[in-house]
């Protein structure tokens, strides 16, 4: 990836940067969906503005979230590890964390039933599949469980992967996230029902210049913003390069701030 223009950082992620000394913490596998739905001839995406009690708090981003050790769905695409640049068994857990966090948030399903290989469910927010998003949520059901109990496939060939970033190592928690574009399924409605967010917008990719938000998630909304359709989006995303992480560089400035290199 080529960004020759570095990101000033906020205050409180400057501080962190200039305070930091230490070890870097742990890195742990996360995966959040660019959830797109046409809007005329363009498109929309879905964003959930953090409650200030979570993590990067006020701040704007897509759905998703760290890998649980249950995510481990069977899978109809098989080019996963080339595409996410890890072995298999981790790189079906990131896909698998990636529809259980967009399940779990938005109340959105990638699936269909497995006797028809091409159809995705249209109807998922009825009170029975309320009932299994919370127990999703709750971790009292994995999503693997759910699937084969309704006799369904995970829809994993409708989820893109776009790129991979790894958090810088001044930060106290350290994710390598991938990040994946998918298109709403017809029939389904995106719902802010995680408790997580304080609003929860579809909005156009120009419109988002005044929300606030992390380097990867503006970066990722500004690589989308050079497309007109969702087509066009799709298409691309067979093109990047989703393997090879992002690691940002942190460059501490003679007037106490800090900038953050993208290559």
């Amino acid at each position: 990836m080529t960004d020759p223009t570095p990101v000033r950082l906020p205050p409180a992620m400057v501080k962190r940067a200039r305070e930091f000394a230490g070890t870097p913490a742990p890195v742990r596998d996360a995966a959040t969906v660019v959830l797109l739905r046409p809007a005329g001839v363009s498109f929309e995406l879905y964003v959930v503005k953090r409650a200030t009690t979570m993590a990067f708090g006020g701040l704007y981003a897509f759905p998703g979230g760290g890998v649980d050790p249950t995510d481990r769905p069977a899978t109809l695409r098989t080019d996963w590890p080339t595409r996410l640049g890890v072995p298999a068994e981790r790189a079906h857990a990131v896909v698998g964390a990636a529809v259980r966090e967009l399940f779990e948030e938005t109340g959105v399903l990638l699936a269909g039933p497995v006797q028809q290989p091409d159809r995705t469910l249209s109807d998922v927010d009825t009170a029975d599949w309320e009932a299994d998003r919370a127990a999703v949520a709750a971790r009292e059901l994995t999503l693997t469980d759910l699937l084969r109990r309704r006799g369904l496939q995970l829809r994993d060939d409708l989820l893109f992967p776009w790129a991979r970033w790894i958090t810088p190592e001044f930060e106290p928690k350290r994710y390598d996230t991938w990040f994946f574009v998918s298109l709403l399924p017809e029939g389904q409605a995106a719902r802010d029902v995680s408790g997580e967010a304080t609003e929860a917008i579809w909005i156009g990719p120009s419109a988002t210049t005044g929300l606030r938000m992390l380097p990867p998630t503006r970066h990722t909304v500004d690589s989308l913003s050079a497309y007109g359709e969702m087509t066009q989006i799709v298409a691309a995303a067979s093109r990047r390069d989703a393997a090879t992480p992002v690691m940002p560089r942190v460059e501490l400035t003679n007037d106490g701030g800090a900038l953050l290199h993208l290559q």
